[in-house]
C-alpha cells in the first residue's frame, strides 16, 4: 500500500510538472489597454491616417466650442482662391474696440499697423487673438459694410462645415472667434474632423505647431514695429512628445477645450476634449487620450 501511494504521488508530481511545462510554452495573452476616464464632458480621438475611431465620450453631443472655433476661421481663410499670405491688412479701431468690449483674448494688434495675412494667422492661433480673427473675417468676407463682410465670412464657415458632411444640428458657427450668441456649437467628433481637414494645409500645420512667433508690422508712418512675441496657448507643444498642434478654447459656457494632434512612430492621433474643468485638466485629459490612442 505504501509503495502504491508513492507511485500515485510520483504520477501526480509528473502530471503537475507536465502542466507547468505546457503553461511555460504557451504565450500569455496580451493585456488589454484600459480605456481612460476624462473629466471633460465630451471627447473623441481618431487615427488621422485611417480615420478609425479610437475613443469616444459623448462624441456627437453638441457643446460650446470657445476659441477652438478659430480652427475653422483659419481653414476658411486658407481656402481662399489665389490667397496671398503676404497681403497687408490695416488694423482698424473696430477690432481693438471689439476685444476690449468683450474682454477677449487678443494679439494686441495696434490700430493703423499693416499686418500680413500670414502674421494674422499666427496672431489668431497662438495667443488666440480675437482681434486677428476679426481682421481676417473683415478681409475675407464679402460686402460693402463691415457687418455684411463678417456675416458673409461666418456663412463661409458654415458652408465649409457642410462641405465636410457635418450637420447644422451638430455644428453651427455664429461668430468668427467663438464669442457668439449662444449658437456656436460643435461636437468632439465634428471638431476633430474639421481639424483633420485643416491639417492637410501646410501653412496651417506650420502655424499650429509653432510655440512662439514675433511679427514685424508696418506702422502708420512706414516704420517697422516689432510686436511682443505671441506664445502658443497649447502647452502640449512643450509637455507631450510628438505634439504637432492644434488649438485651445475656453469661455463661460465652453469651459476648457482642446483640439490636439501628435505623431509618434509614423502614427498621427488627433482628437478633441470639450468642457473640461480647467486649463490643467484639459491638458491632462488630452494626454490620457493621446497615450490611449497610441497604445491601441
Amino acid at each position: 500500500m505504501k509503495g502504491a501511494r508513492v507511485r500515485r504521488a510520483a504520477a501526480a508530481v509528473f502530471t503537475t510538472g507536465a502542466v507547468f511545462t505546457t503553461g511555460a510554452l504557451t504565450a500569455a495573452p496580451a493585456q488589454a489597454v484600459t480605456v481612460p476616464t476624462i473629466v471633460a464632458k465630451g471627447g473623441y480621438v481618431m487615427n488621422n491616417g485611417t480615420a478609425k475611431t479610437l475613443y469616444s465620450k459623448k462624441a456627437d453631443t453638441p457643446l460650446s466650442t470657445g476659441s477652438t472655433t478659430k480652427i475653422m476661421t483659419a481653414k476658411v481663410v486658407l481656402a481662399q482662391k489665389s490667397l496671398d499670405l503676404n497681403k497687408k491688412v490695416t488694423i482698424q479701431k473696430a477690432y481693438s474696440d471689439y476685444v476690449v468690449a468683450n474682454n477677449a483674448s487678443q494679439a494686441h494688434l495696434i490700430v493703423g499697423d499693416k499686418v500680413t495675412v500670414r502674421q494674422l494667422l499666427y496672431g489668431l492661433m497662438l495667443p488666440s487673438g480675437c482681434d486677428a480673427a476679426y481682421a481676417l473675417a473683415d478681409t475675407y468676407g464679402a460686402g460693402t459694410t463691415r457687418a455684411a463682410r463678417v456675416k458673409s465670412f461666418i456663412g463661409k464657415m458654415n458652408s465649409a462645415a457642410k462641405a465636410l458632411g457635418l450637420t447644422t444640428a451638430h455644428t453651427h458657427f455664429d461668430s468668427f472667434d467663438g464669442i457668439g450668441n449662444g449658437n456656436n456649437r460643435s461636437t468632439p467628433r465634428d471638431l476633430t474632423k474639421i481639424a483633420s481637414s485643416a491639417m492637410k494645409n501646410a501653412t496651417f500645420r506650420a502655424v499650429v505647431k509653432t510655440k512662439s512667433f514675433t511679427a514685424k508690422t508696418i506702422t502708420k508712418t512706414g516704420t517697422t514695429r516689432t510686436m511682443a512675441a505671441w506664445t502658443n496657448t497649447n502647452t502640449l507643444l512643450s509637455s507631450y512628445s510628438g505634439t504637432i498642434g492644434i488649438k485651445t478654447g475656453s469661455g463661460p459656457e465652453a469651459k476648457y477645450c482642446l483640439v490636439f494632434a501628435a505623431t509618434r512612430n509614423g502614427k498621427t492621433v488627433i482628437g478633441t476634449v470639450l468642457a473640461s474643468s480647467s486649463v490643467a485638466q484639459r491638458t491632462a485629459d488630452a494626454k490620457k487620450l493621446l497615450n490611449y490612442g497610441f497604445a491601441v
